[in-house]
């Protein structure tokens, strides 16, 4: 993974996409929105990246650095991290058995969203919906934390 220079202004964003048309698809929507954008190529490397850099929004894909979902070890990785360091991330899992955007399923694997291969030409969309509502949801908690630290608790 290349490195850049991130501000405290960036919003970054991470991929863990294996097929090639995702990867592109989801650089360019990202990159469209105005996220700076970083590729893993593998689970080593994301879970490197995850932890250093506090990304805003994940895509990865079911089948990243894997043969299979249950082999998917960035995905099982992310599963058992504590909340408090994942918070700052909205993930979206890409698959072929997903229906797009359904809650449950999402809920099933601790991500925010999931999208059916077959919708990833709706990925702005998607992703646009994701961020709304977990910057909805994540507003009070955000503003708490703000509070704390400016000691107007």
């Amino acid at each position: 993974m290349e490195f850049e220079f991130l501000s405290t202004t960036d919003k970054p964003a991470l991929l863990g996409l294996t097929t090639p048309q995702f990867g592109e698809e989801a650089r360019m929507v990202l990159q469209g929105l105005g996220y700076k954008v970083h590729a893993a190529f593998n689970h080593g490397d994301f879970i490197t990246s995850f932890t250093r850099i506090q990304y805003q929004v994940v895509v990865l894909e079911e089948l990243f650095d894997a043969n299979s979902l249950a082999e998917n070890l960035t995905l099982q990785n992310l599963q058992a991290m504590p909340m408090n360091q994942r918070r700052h991330a909205a993930v979206i899992l890409i698959g072929e058995e997903f229906q797009t955007l359904d809650a449950m399923q999402a809920f099933a694997h601790s991500v925010h969203a999931v999208v059916n291969r077959k919708d990833v030409d709706k990925l702005i969309q998607v992703i646009q919906q994701v961020i709304s509502d977990n910057d909805l949801f994540l507003n009070a908690y955000r503003d708490s934390l703000v509070r704390l630290a400016q000691g107007k608790v």
